[in-house]
């Protein structure tokens, strides 16, 4: 039988130092059995998003590496950008792929938290299907209030961590960690500067707002860029796949009189995500995925 694959991307509050950068991921790329498959820091969002996937073992020795350089070299009490966060290791989430179940995620999710507030002293916060309160499933509940808010807030009984006592580390923050599907991360930019009109837009998209089921959405300024940006996670494409939401923000930015300059996919995204909006907007009829040659390949070479 193959050995177990996990896929983890773990967000660290860091997008300009490019030295820091290079130190964060350097233990994946030199850890044997850990694969780097893509990592994207971006400066308006001050955020660095890392893509591995390895054995569990391995993976967990690079992770635990990349975190100590994080929880060292950055200082949230100096930290400033567009993106929600808690802490210099914002969020740490466990995917299963091959061979390993979501159950195992979440018992690496959980032993690894532990094993990292030892290390660190860095309180831990579960979520997803790792959350041990069903409110902290929802990422977006433990970040209410930022790094800012959860520093006031956290020696109240409903923001204790779950590990670790009841404080942030003095310049790490806290960082959450889970076990979870697949996740899209997926940026709509538009021809506007005013991030009111990106906030609104975002509102009329995520799930929460009443719009998409399983997407997630905040609206951002670039200032580095002049422009805005509908941020967003798609927590099942299957469910909503992107083309229904970027017609829906397309939809939406006409009210404004806005409209869409690019759209990013930040990260690894699944082939089949890519497929279906290729499919609606190429008006093929009956397609499968099976006739695209490379996958086709990757199939019989699995058997």
């Amino acid at each position: 039988m193959a050995k177990p694959l996990i896929e983890c991307v773990p967000n660290f509050s860091e997008g300009r130092d490019k030295d820091v950068i290079g130190a964060i991921i350097a233990p994946f790329e030199r850890t044997k059995g850990c694969i780097l498959l893509d990592h994207r820091a971006d400066q308006d969002h001050n955020r660095l998003v890392v893509s591995i996937v390895g054995q569990p073992e391995p993976l967990q020795n690079a992770l635990m590496e990349a975190c100590l350089v994080a929880v060292e070299r950055i200082n949230m009490e100096k930290h400033r950008g567009g993106h929600p966060r808690i802490g210099a290791v914002d969020v740490v989430p466990f995917v299963p792929l091959r061979n390993i179940s979501m159950e195992q995620c979440v018992d690496i999710a959980h032993r690894f938290g532990h094993a990292f507030y030892e290390k660190a002293r860095v309180p831990v916060y579960f979520y997803e299907e790792a959350a041990l309160r069903p409110e902290r499933k929802r990422l977006e509940l433990i970040r209410k209030g930022q790094y800012e808010g959860l520093k006031k807030e956290i020696t109240k009984p409903e923001r204790h961590p779950d590990v670790g006592e009841p404080k942030l580390h003095p310049t790490a923050g806290a960082t959450v960690i889970g076990a979870r599907k697949f996740l899209i991360a997926f940026n709509v930019n538009l021809n506007t500067p005013d991030v009111d009109i990106a906030k609104e837009i975002a509102r009329a998209v995520r799930a929460s707002s009443g719009g998409l089921s399983h997407v997630k959405g905040i609206g951002l300024a670039l200032e580095s860029r002049g422009i805005t940006q509908v941020s967003m996670n798609i927590t099942d494409y299957e469910k909503n796949a992107l083309y229904r939401v970027v017609e829906l923000i397309k939809f939406e930015a006409k009210r404004w009189g806005v409209s869409i300059i690019e759209t990013e996919v930040y990260g690894m995204i699944p082939a089949a995500a890519l497929i279906d909006s290729a499919s609606y907007y190429m008006q093929m009829a009956g397609f499968d995925p099976a006739q695209v040659i490379e996958l086709a390949l990757l199939d019989r070479l699995e058997d």
